[in-house]
């Protein structure tokens, strides 16, 4: 039995993608082996995010290269899209598949085979049209489960090259959604995250459909516990949604809405399409809405021309909104992008102090955050077993506080009521109540 194995860098799209391709070459009658193993075929799924993603793949590449030089290289994913001359002028690199037709990588491996030829299958991303179907009934290594509803961006920030890795905003039929979904829950899934490129953006591309519209329409999903919303944009947040958000049965109290500064100028030179005061008045009607609601956020600190005045004003915004958790990244140029030209780029001593503040103030909101659960019950689905919480189960709450209980294997992937006994970051200590058999319980 020909053998594959599968090397992924970067974003939860790209791991998402990884098992759909696995389920392609499964299919073909492949067996999935280790990447540090020997195998017939090796697949690279590359990202591009920033320029030390390219060099990360390149070296990956070339580490699949030196396992088995009589393998197949494929390489796939954002970098293959975006130069796939540079992968291409790789010697053993043999074929290149960028971020669509991805179905069709398995004949290209055998056209290679036959004709000793390599290949570049990477077309004009910007072209494509319709989202790429590719399903996923079942993931090697989660006990939650993504599902993917759209591709592309339509934003073209000035810091990011991803529209030229993904192209433009293409969503899901909903109907396809809804399949995978119930798919996943009868392979024991109890929660969704729903992901994609610009997730919230879901629909904007579809005849009388939104991404609120798919919220409720995934209520029917039957056996379906908690649905997570990967990502979502402030602008996205609309009426429509909140009204979803504060009547359902499975949309869980935590979104993730991407800040990236909160400094109306910086939001100008970074081509964000919202101010301050749009970003504000969503996060309120949230909070009005979902009072326990958890928001995390993602921050890029040193961005060109940022003063300390504007970095203040992102800082005090944070504080102010009470946000529960930050991503925060220190501006890497991304050659290619507006912002990589830009005049006043900032100092790495001046991100690196300015990050390190931040990072203290999100420590900060976290613990106060997780504070207001201690002696409260609440559900967690525990995913792995974790040397960092001793040995014990760790698994995450509806609003995502990560909790680490005491248990066995038989409770992983199971919703388990838990006592919060001990409220820290990035860890709270929990106590086994009992194993739920679905949320509908909980009141009982």
């Amino acid at each position: 039995m020909a053998t594959v194995a599968f090397q992924t860098l970067g974003c939860k799209v790209n791991h998402y993608e990884t098992e759909a391709v696995w389920q392609l070459f499964k299919d073909a009658g492949y067996a999935r082996v280790d990447f540090a193993d020997h195998a017939d075929v090796y697949v690279v799924n590359t990202c591009t995010v920033t320029n030390t993603g390219d060099k990360k793949s390149r070296q990956v590449i070339r580490r699949a290269i030196r396992q088995n030089p009589d393998s197949v290289i494929c390489v796939t994913g954002c970098y293959a899209q975006t130069s796939p001359a540079e992968i291409m002028a790789i010697p053993g690199v043999d074929v290149v598949v960028g971020t669509q037709d991805r179905h069709k990588m398995i004949g290209y491996i055998e056209q290679f085979r036959e004709e000793r030829m390599p290949i570049n299958a990477v077309g004009n991303i910007m072209k494509a049209k319709v989202y790429e179907e590719l399903d996923v009934p079942a993931f090697t290594d989660r006990t939650r489960a993504s599902l993917k509803i759209q591709e592309g961006c339509n934003n073209f920030c000035t810091f990011c090259i991803i529209p030229w890795a993904r192209g433009l905003m293409r969503s899901r039929q909903p109907e396809d959604v809804l399949k995978q979904a119930q798919q996943l829950v009868d392979a024991g899934y109890k929660e969704i995250v729903l992901t994609g490129i610009h997730t919230g953006g879901y629909g904007e591309d579809l005849k009388d459909y939104n991404l609120a519209k798919l919220l409720k329409a995934l209520e029917s999903v039957n056996g379906l516990e908690r649905l997570r919303i990967s990502s979502i944009e402030a602008s996205q947040i609309t009426d429509e949604v909140l009204d979803v958000l504060k009547d359902s049965p499975i949309v869980v109290r935590h979104l993730h809405v991407p800040i990236q500064s909160a400094s109306d100028t910086v939001l100008r030179r970074m081509r964000r399409k919202y101010t301050m005061a749009e970003f504000g008045e969503r996060i309120t009607r949230l909070k009005e809405v979902l009072p326990d609601c958890a928001i995390t956020s993602d921050v890029i600190v040193g961005f060109p021309g940022e003063t300390e005045e504007e970095f203040m004003e992102t800082f005090n915004f944070i504080n102010d909104h009470k946000f529960s958790e930050l991503h925060v990244f220190p501006y890497s140029k991304r050659t290619g992008t507006p912002a990589a030209m830009m005049d006043d780029q900032v100092e790495e001593s001046i991100k690196e102090e300015r990050v390190a503040r931040l990072i203290a103030l999100s420590d900060q909101l976290a613990k106060e955050y997780a504070s207001k659960y201690e002696g409260e019950l609440l559900e967690i689905i525990p995913e792995e077993f974790s040397e960092e919480a001793g040995g014990r189960l760790v698994g995450y709450t509806d609003n995502y506080l990560r909790v680490a209980i005491e248990g066995d294997e038989s409770m992983i992937g199971q919703l388990v009521r838990v006592k919060i006994t001990k409220a820290g970051y990035p860890m709270n200590d929990g106590q086994f109540v009992r194993i739920m058999q679905t949320l509908k319980d909980a009141a009982v």
